[in-house]
């Protein structure tokens, strides 16, 4: 952490200790709160050294303003497509699956519509973004909360996705579609003869040992304790509504997953330590394109992205964004590591701006 050292020199006794200054990563969760009105900020932080502090700003329920637990389980969104890319380059690994292989080798005849061909969209355009296939949740363009207890099948995602035309030519452009991990959650399924969500939990969760991580059962809804409630609002001019309680499974795997911003921590560094993939595969899951939609500096590889620090380097995570939740989180190559996840998704582009600042000030923090 970062203090500020006053030296204060008393004649006939020894210098006195400066009393520690603000605590950055303290001060921008505070500021998410009282200046970007996210109802909770959390934040898991760890130094090159493995010393780890976890942070909590706001309250838990808006309604009791009971506190916010620190490292509080979170859904975690989109950060679930990294887990599901692992175990589709860890089936690369063993080949069972080839990165440049049309989809259709694994699911003959299931991507098909207008300008969608499953004989032209490879199983790394599936995992980069870069297939071109349409995106299914539009389904909930007009807003979320009629659809908060409905719980979809993962066809049903697809269909809806296959009722639209290509948005481009596989290959062709860079668009982040949640429906390439749809497909690869069904690819992992029909390669391995069991559901995604066991092989996932097993080759990811279960091979490194993280204890607050997993994919909700079916129906189940809830989110464990401790943890902040999470809230929506399709209108803006609305008050927020507790979301906390949905079913999931419109995300799947492309974002069903919940955790704890420590947990995110491990399973990141985990993978950049090489303790998830093999040095080929994980060469490939680094290899990057650049995705100016996600902002200056960014870019995009196989369910895995990088960002520029403002104290120098790369930071390499992923990110998340559902209902309730949104969480930040990155890892550096000396082995620092920080997850920001606030309880109610950015409204402006100032407080998306602000999340990720909070990241950038973490990992900066120890640098």
């Amino acid at each position: 952490m970062l203090t500020l050292a006053v030296a204060a020199t008393v004649l006939g006794a020894p210098a006195a200790q400066a009393a520690p200054g603000p605590d950055p990563v303290q001060l921008t969760l505070n500021k998410l709160v009282s200046e970007d009105k996210f109802p909770a900020a959390l934040a898991s932080v760890r130094d090159r050294d493995g010393r780890a502090d976890d942070y909590a700003a706001g309250v838990a329920d808006l309604e009791s303003k009971e506190k916010a637990p620190a490292d509080g389980y979170v859904r975690i969104g989109s950060n679930t497509k990294t887990f599901t890319a692992v175990t589709v380059l860890q089936l690369v690994g063993e080949g069972k699956v080839k990165l440049d292989e049309p989809v259709e080798t694994y699911l003959p005849g299931l991507l098909r519509g207008e300008g969608i061909d499953g004989r032209r969209i490879t199983v790394r355009q599936l995992l980069q973004h870069t297939s071109g296939l349409p995106e299914y949740t539009d389904f909930m363009a007009e807003g979320f909360l009629p659809f908060q207890h409905t719980y979809f099948q993962p066809r049903d995602l697809l269909d809806m996705a296959l009722k639209k035309k290509a948005q481009f030519a596989p290959g062709a452009k860079w668009q982040y579609t949640n429906t390439n991990y749809i497909v690869a959650g069904l690819l992992i399924e029909k390669v391995t003869g069991r559901p995604a969500v066991e092989e996932i939990t097993k080759r990811t969760i279960d091979r490194i040992g993280l204890r607050h991580t997993f994919f909700p059962n079916v129906g189940d809804q809830g989110v464990p304790a401790p943890h902040a409630n999470g809230y929506h609002r399709d209108d803006p001019a609305k008050p927020m509504t507790d979301v906390t309680t949905f079913d999931p499974s419109q995300a799947w795997t492309a974002g069903q997953m919940i955790s704890t911003p420590s947990d995110l921590n491990r399973f990141f560094a985990a993978l950049l330590d090489g303790k998830l993939l093999k040095p080929q595969q994980l060469k490939q899951m680094r290899t990057t394109v650049d995705t100016p939609q996600l902002g200056a500096g960014s870019r995009y590889g196989l369910g895995l992205s990088s960002i520029k620090l403002t104290c120098g380097g790369t930071a390499w995570g992923h990110g998340g964004a559902i209902p309730g939740y949104y969480t930040s989180n990155g890892v550096t190559e000396d082995g620092r590591a920080a997850a920001i996840a606030v309880t109610h998704l950015p409204a402006t582009l100032p407080a998306h701006e602000h999340v990720e600042r909070a990241l950038d000030t973490a990992l900066c923090t120890r640098f």
